[in-house]
């Protein structure tokens, strides 16, 4: 009988424990194997490109912009690629922006072994893989036409929610710049619009929030 090639998948993942297990969790795997992987959004780009895997598995924090904006990028260069995010980020905030940005599921790196490759077989056959419980959120927002908003950090743009966390993780403003690749002055203008959205009078206040807001949701 002819052996079934074995679905490469590419790791993207800022932290080398991390990237080992998945890479044992893939290697014991009859159907799945690694076929490259990188800790930041350049690396990953260029690693994409030249390894050709039939999935990418992304995190949300990369160095140098998160795993939203990889995803874009890759889906941008490559609308057929197929990609799911493995992170430790809130779920409830991240994973409708995650299928917005292009990927087909949303899972926790807490998840057990068996639960992750049930994710990426999932995604390899086409499937949008959610949890039950982010899948009966997106589910109540859409029969709400899209007005439930919990949180108002919900209400941030891809973009801005990047900012915002780092501001929560103590980043200056000229390191948020230089890790986004964009200017102060933008970065400053992205402030002043998370500030309005939240309703938070001065920087100060933006600060506390921003800090609160990353504890809690583990940014």
């Amino acid at each position: 009988m002819p052996v079934t090639r074995r679905a490469r998948v590419f790791l993207v993942d800022d932290h080398p424990v991390v990237r080992g297990g998945l890479k044992t969790l893939l290697e014991d795997a009859v159907d799945l194997e690694p076929c490259g992987e990188a800790a930041d959004f350049a690396t990953a780009l260029a690693g994409i490109r030249a390894a050709d895997p039939d999935l990418v598995v992304v995190d949300i924090s990369l160095g140098g912009a998160n795993g939203l904006e990889l995803i874009k990028h890759v889906k941008a260069r490559d609308p057929g690629r197929c990609m799911l995010v493995a992170s430790v980020h809130d779920e409830s905030m991240y994973a409708e922006r995650a299928l917005r940005a292009g990927a087909m599921g949303y899972i926790s790196k807490q998840a057990s072994g068996e639960e992750l490759l049930r994710a990426m077989r999932t995604v390899l056959s086409g499937r949008i893989y959610l949890s039950a419980e982010a899948s009966q959120g997106t589910l109540r927002r859409m029969l709400n036409g899209g007005d439930v908003q919990e949180d108002p950090v919900s209400q941030l743009s891809d973009r801005e929610l990047e900012v915002f966390e780092l501001i929560g993780r103590g980043v200056p403003t000229k390191e948020i710049a230089e890790r986004l690749h964009l200017s102060v002055k933008t970065i400053e203008t992205h402030r002043e619009r998370i500030k309005g959205k939240l309703g938070v009078k001065d920087g100060t206040e933006l600060v506390l929030r921003a800090v609160q807001w990353a504890i809690e949701h583990q940014a």
